[in-house]
């Protein structure tokens, strides 16, 4: 006689995010199983992976971070046309230069760079703030307003500031990356108060990820738990797909700036398992690590 495996039937389902328009609209999320669970239903969307670029030159980068980039630093367009050279499916546009710690770039000037890159390149684009709560708001607020009707995914949003920005990103097109601080009640709360005027296929969780052996576990348990709420147990505050932000947070660790080869291991061991975990967006910094996983996502390895 024959195995066949028991399989399961779930009740959730992830939203489906659209970012972009047109022809240049990429979808993630949208599936009705856990992780990689091809074997109990369809998966719509395969994740999507990004490589990260600055509006500035990079400071503290290793030098094989900047090696693939280095005639390209000072000029985001182009910076993001290499990245998208190197096999991601988008790019993340990070604008360090806001950060009122740092230059205190105005958010006019901002928002002309993200509108330049935006126009250069044939994918859908996600662009970060500093980071600063205060900033952010003034910052994406203008970046919605200036490419209005692009689709972009701007982020992140936190309870501080999410009312401004997602105010804007309605009023303009856009769709946001929620993020709460490694804490599935934190997460859910943010969530419940966005779906007050904001549909959930307009809105993308950040968890916040950890790299390996910096908290990566807690970061796979706390994504883990989002999909098993969602798909599982059918809580629609819990139904939308999730960004792994990781590459900063991976090469920012000792070993990878000690080695390049410790590095591609340090952010690739992350990415993959954040991927087991249920994420359906990575943001990496070195085109090798994107390359490895997308042979692992279209199973070669």
């Amino acid at each position: 006689m024959d195995y066949k495996a028991p399989l399961e039937t779930y009740t959730g389902k992830v939203a489906e995010v659209v970012i972009g328009k047109g022809d240049k609209a990429i979808k993630i999320g949208g599936e009705s199983v856990l992780p990689f669970h091809f074997f109990e239903g369809t998966i719509a969307n395969r994740p999507r992976l990004a490589l990260e670029m600055l509006d500035a030159e990079p400071e503290g980068w290793a030098q094989w971070l900047i090696a693939p980039y280095k005639d390209v630093t000072k000029d985001p367009a182009a910076w993001a046309k290499k990245a998208l050279g190197y096999g991601a499916d988008l790019v993340m546009l990070r604008l360090v230069s806001t950060d009122p710690g740092g230059a205190n770039a105005p958010a006019d000037k901002a928002a002309a760079a993200v509108k330049q890159v935006a126009a250069a390149i044939s994918t859908p684009l996600v662009v970060y703030g500093c980071g600063d709560e205060n900033k952010d708001i003034e910052v994406l607020t203008k970046v919605a307003e200036a490419c209005s009707g692009e689709g972009l995914l701007l982020g992140p949003v936190v309870k501080e500031n999410y009312e401004p920005i997602s105010k804007a990103a309605i009023e303009h097109g856009h769709s946001i990356v929620a993020q709460s601080p490694l804490d599935i009640n934190l997460e859910k709360e943010l969530n419940v108060k966005l779906l007050k005027s904001m549909p959930a296929n307009r809105i993308v969780i950040d968890p916040l990820s950890s790299a390996l052996g910096y908290g990566m576990e807690y970061s796979f348990t706390i994504m883990e738990r989002t999909k098993h709420i969602g798909v599982m147990f059918g809580d629609n505050t819990m139904q939308m797909p999730i960004i792994a932000d990781l590459g900063a947070e991976c090469w920012k660790t000792k070993q990878a700036k000690e080695s390049e080869k410790q590095g591609l291991l340090w952010e690739s061991i992350t990415a993959l398992s954040l991927l087991l975990a249920g994420a359906n967006l990575l943001v990496m910094r070195h085109p090798e690590t994107c390359k490895l996983m997308k042979e692992a996502i279209e199973g070669k390895i």
